[in-house]
């Protein structure tokens, strides 16, 4: 099934398909959102780490290594490879937005310095990529990314990382709203489970987004 078949939910269950999709690397970016080693480092408990571990395999044998491929097939393009990733300014995480300090599972304290915040090895930006810092789950919203994408002429967003149902889908609303075209990578992506993963994807696509895979996205630039 072709991306412009598959993800539809039920207000698009009929709809005629879209337009092929031709991207010019120059107006062109890539986000890479939240890839980072406090997610892939075992919970409080051992029963935790358990229930989490179809997560830590498939950020493993899948997402990591497809993000990798598809952040060094867009170098080679010279599309603008920017990676978002969550951390405060401040040591005491004041700085937070509210849907960082509420208690539960997005409960997040990560000074900016601290190695469990930084992207993954795998991952690493160079030196002359944007690394954009946030405090909020949108990393539009929440920090200056809205103007740089602005600034570098930038007209189409290729969206991957986690969690698909919280900052990437938060992301990618916000990007649509601002009249990004948005691009969402499936197999460069993860929510804590595949079923959450997916039903996310079935409600941002064709709306927000649109929902492909990491070899369809490839045959997209001119």
């Amino acid at each position: 099934m072709s991306w412009k078949t598959a993800y539809r939910s039920f207000y698009y269950a009929n709809a005629e398909a879209p337009d092929d999709i031709v991207l010019d690397p120059e107006t062109t970016a890539l986000l890479v959102i939240d890839i980072q080693n406090t997610y892939l480092d075992p919970k409080d408990t051992p029963e935790e780490t358990a229930r989490w571990q179809p997560f830590y395999e498939g950020m493993r044998k899948t997402v990591i290594p497809n993000t990798a491929r598809l952040i060094e097939e867009c170098r080679k393009r010279k599309v603008e490879v920017i990676f978002a990733r969550i951390a405060c300014l401040k040591p005491d995480g004041r700085d937070r937005s509210l849907s960082q300090k509420k208690p539960g599972f997005n409960y997040l304290l990560l000074p900016k310095d601290l190695p469990e915040g930084q992207v993954v090895p795998e991952l690493e930006p160079r030196a002359d990529e944007i690394v954009i810092t946030k405090t909020s789950d949108s990393a539009l919203t929440g920090t200056n990314l809205r103007l740089v994408l602005h600034n570098m002429g930038i007209k189409n967003v290729i969206c991957c990382g986690i969690f698909t149902d919280q900052c990437v889908s938060s992301t990618v609303r916000s990007l649509a709203d601002e009249s990004f075209g948005v691009l969402v990578v499936e197999d460069c992506g993860a929510a804590a489970t595949d079923e959450l993963h997916r039903r996310e994807l079935e409600i941002i696509n064709m709306i927000y987004c649109h929902v492909v895979q990491l070899d369809e996205v490839l045959t997209f630039f001119r």
